[in-house]
């Protein structure tokens, strides 16, 4: 899997994930497949998030769940674009997970696979911006999330998707 991402502070001390290549377009079907494709390399595997130790697992149902839920179905434009190339930081994501909110499940559907509940956190990312006319990288784009989280009845998180990407109205990185 190669990959171009690293962690890094913001000017507040706060963590973000640097991802360095736009490796998705996001315009059309296709790219969501590839998407999807590219995230399967992650299942069976586990990340720490940092501030509690707690690990989170990938599951076969996360990269179908990730690339064709309702929520990224409903996605346009740069945001859309955004989560597609989110997908090349999910490990650094899951480690600067912060801010938990837990909720209890209420859907029938999930009575199983998040029997213990769902757990909300807070993430950053950077994606480049690059000029047009150059193709040379002007600035970094900022963007939250929300990364969810379910607790399966075998005790074991799974994560599940990432939700409500937001491009923040803060400064880009230079």
């Amino acid at each position: 899997m190669d990959r171009n991402v690293k962690i890094m502070k913001d000017y507040e001390g706060k963590s973000i994930v640097l991802i360095n290549d736009v490796r998705f377009k996001a315009k059309n079907r296709e790219d969501w497949d590839e998407v999807e494709n590219f995230l399967k390399e992650y299942v069976g595997k586990f990340y720490e998030i940092e501030e509690s130790a707690e690990k989170v697992y990938i599951s076969r149902d996360f990269p179908d769940e990730y690339a064709s839920s309702n929520s990224r179905l409903a996605l346009k434009g740069a945001v859309a674009k955004a989560k597609a190339n989110a997908s090349q930081g999910i490990p650094e994501l899951i480690q600067i997970a912060n801010n938990v909110e837990y909720s209890e499940n209420v859907k029938e559907k999930h009575s199983k696979n998040a029997k213990l509940g769902w757990y909300r956190y807070d993430v950053r990312f950077a994606l480049p911006v690059y000029d047009d006319k150059s193709g040379k990288m002007i600035r970094r784009n900022i963007y939250g999330a929300r990364m969810l989280v379910r607790h399966d009845e075998d005790g074991k998180k799974y994560l599940y998707d990432l939700l409500a990407i937001k491009k923040e109205t803060s400064s880009p990185l230079e």
